[in-house]
């Protein structure tokens, strides 16, 4: 490929993120070269025209948001941070492109780089972020603004790839978005054909466009991505004219576009160029700077960026202002959103039992406190991925989140697990104070467990409403019944799962989770009843486990038990009691607490000289043999379900009095 040369300011901007990638990826020798070379001309268009941001206040509210769904091209990304202004991103740091420690990792991560919005690896999670961008932008524009003061008006634009559209995760969220027509949602498509395994003829050749036609989006398609800038640009204005659904722009470029031999072949996407071929392209681009070199030129034109974000954002605190001066009320609560601060009082209402209460089920516990909370807490917003009256994700007097009455705050998402928890995941990288929850059955978590993980990653404070938690829920048999997903969970850095085991336990697993607005948490709750237990505590589920019942003296065998087994484990340390044996019955809702706590603590709890223990949960032993030891059992299931009414599935799998007894004996 020869490309004729040219000095307009435009071509060396867009050369100037083209090489500042070629030259960090082959200082590297890791990385995606080919997306930022043939995205450039559309990054330009977006960031230079079109994109109204503050790079010397990466958090101004106001800002639009941009998503890097192909977040294997994230040297884009760096390269426009760097370029703009950010502080972030230096030209040091762009060299250390892919080191320990560096502010440029291998994709983009919202935790490391100021000015990235959200982390994107697995493809299609990001479009899917940015749909749950798009719906907060709404809900708080519609819950906020007046007629003549506009406090949230901004755009969530996103460059995905032809990986994102074929992983499905990103058809769930499109769909869904269409639906809702959210036309402050633009996505850039890279229509550049090419994948790791070659030409995308080999696996994807549908037409995108009249899919997302057919979801609802407004499209259009720019033929000449590689050089026509002012095509873009006019196609971003265009979509931002449409303000009754998301668009999408085909925008079809040449995968490293300006190398002469690896221009349009799959050689040029996830490797890099190497030093002759970096000359090569610099030859055929007429770039006759050298490494890491951007021109002075260049710098003055990108830069301009500071001083449009600073008067952008200026223009928008005398907004805030004169919102405050004629809207004190309104202008408070807005600010201490923003504040992240939690409502004074929001968990006053939470309930609380004692053993004479009736038992119930702990997803209708977890019911009783959404509806405690949800008056004194208007930033929470969820819903169900179409299980509401099964998982109880419903707040009384809440309507639905729709097209034209997006203030609600009841989210419909449909049977849409995996759309469901990245969209989660982008309301809570809004960095609006929105506290967003979303119900599913927990063996489902599997479908959607990329963006849960994601979640803990990025430190989002996520609630997962997971009900219908073991083989107790009985007759669905053992597609529904969850196994190994409690252990699978629980695996994952910075996730709380907790598993309350009735009523006052429910309550403090919503206080911990509500509180932790940096790390997610999973509710594991049950279908079936379970009774109050006297001496439970919902303030001790913040230690993760805590001793229920106590012996006379010092414990010769300790019960640990979560969820429903919590009432197993007490019924069968009675009859334990009563045959002379001296037995602590400890509560375990959450073991990433219980670790998190002391030596002290967690020996008060556990003493090592106790060595007989018998842990009893309806889920797979996988994890539980740290705190058994080689003395220790479990009462536990390690194969699947079985489809039979939820007491005799219990009954048949040994979760019952009698054999609880017996494995503790067995113990000596």
């Amino acid at each position: 490929m020869v490309v004729a040369p040219t000095t307009s300011i435009d071509t060396l901007c867009v050369n100037s993120i083209r090489f500042l990638a070629i030259d960090a990826i082959n200082k590297s020798n890791s990385g995606h070269p080919g997306l930022p070379m043939g995205a450039a001309p559309m990054a330009y268009a977006l960031w230079d025209r079109i994109l109204r941001h503050n790079p010397k206040n990466p958090k101004w509210f106001n800002r639009d948001r941009f998503v890097l769904s192909a977040g294997h091209g994230c040297m884009l990304l760096y390269a426009l941070l760097h370029l703009t202004g950010y502080d972030s991103v230096t030209l040091d740091d762009i060299k250390q492109f892919r080191q320990w420690g560096s502010r440029t990792p291998g994709h983009p991560e919202t935790f490391e780089t100021p000015g990235v919005e959200v982390t994107t690896g697995p493809l299609g999670q990001g479009i899917a972020n940015a749909v749950g961008l798009a719906m907060a932008e709404a809900h708080l524009a519609a819950r906020f603004n007046k007629p003549d003061v506009k406090l949230v008006d901004h755009y969530t634009y996103v460059i995905m790839g032809d990986g994102c559209h074929q992983e499905g995760v990103s058809g769930e969220a499109a769909s869904l978005a269409g639906h809702l027509g959210l036309g402050k949602l633009i996505a850039l498509y890279d229509d550049n054909h090419i994948t790791i395994d070659g030409n995308t003829n080999v696996s994807f050749t549908e037409d995108v466009l009249k899919r997302y036609e057919a979801y609802g989006w407004h499209v259009q398609h720019v033929a000449n991505g590689n050089t026509d800038v002012e095509a873009i640009a006019r196609a971003i204005e265009a979509a931002k004219a449409v303000t009754d659904k998301p668009s999408l722009i085909k925008v079809t470029t040449t995968i490293g576009y300006g190398s002469p031999n690896k221009a349009d072949t799959a050689g040029v996407h996830g490797a890099a160029l190497g030093a002759e071929e970096a000359a090569l392209t610099r030859e055929a681009l007429g770039w006759s700077y050298g490494d890491f070199e951007v021109p002075q030129d260049a710098y003055d034109h990108w830069r301009q960026a500071v001083s449009r974000g600073a008067a952008a954002e200026a223009e928008w605190n005398a907004a805030l202002a004169d919102y405050r001066a004629k809207y004190p009320a309104e202008a408070a609560e807005f600010e201490r959103r923003l504040r992240g601060e939690l409502p004074s009082g929001w968990d006053a209402n939470l309930p609380s039992y004692g053993a004479e209460d009736k038992g119930l089920a702990t997803r209708q516990h977890s019911y009783n406190c959404l509806n405690a909370i949800g008056p004194n807490l208007p930033e929470l917003i969820g819903g169900s991925a179409d299980l509401t009256h099964s998982n109880l994700t419903d707040i009384k007097g809440e309507k639905g989140f729709q097209k034209g009455a997006e203030a609600n705050r009841y989210l419909h998402f449909g049977v849409r697990e995996h759309a469901m928890a990245a969209i989660l995941n982008g309301l809570a990288y809004h960095g609006s104070g929105l506290v967003p929850y979303g119900g599913t059955f927990l063996v489902f978590a599997g479908y959607a467990l990329g963006a849960i993980r994601l979640s803990a990653l990025s430190e989002l404070g996520v609630i997962y409403v997971f009900t219908h938690d073991s083989i107790g829920l009985g007759e669905d048999g053992p597609t529904h019944q969850p196994i190994e997903t409690l252990a699978n969970l629980r695996a994952i850095p910075n996730l709380l799962v907790i598993r309350p085991g009735d009523g006052n336990e429910t309550s403090g697993a919503y206080q911990v989770a509500v509180a932790n607005r940096k790390r997610p948490t999973v509710l594991a709750l049950s279908r079936q009843a379970m009774a109050n237990q006297a001496n439970s505590s919902a303030a001790a589920v913040a230690k993760g486990g805590y001793i229920l019942e106590d012996s006379n003296g010092t414990p010769d065998l300790i019960l640990i038990a979560s969820g429903t087994e919590l009432e197993l484990a007490t019924k069968a340390a009675a009859v334990l009691r009563a045959e002379g044996r001296n037995v602590r019955v400890v509560s375990m809702p959450c073991v990433e607490l219980f670790e998190e706590q002391d030596e002290a603590y967690r020996e008060s709890v556990l003493p090592a000289s106790v060595r007989k223990r018998l842990v009893i949960e309806a889920s797979s032993s996988f994890g539980w043999h740290k705190y058994t030891g080689f003395e220790g059992d479990t009462v536990s299931i390690d194969r699947f379900g079985a489809s039979a009414p939820g007491p005799l599935c219990l009954e048949k799998f040994g979760f019952t009095v009698d054999n609880v007894v017996a494995k503790a004996k067995a113990l000596g």
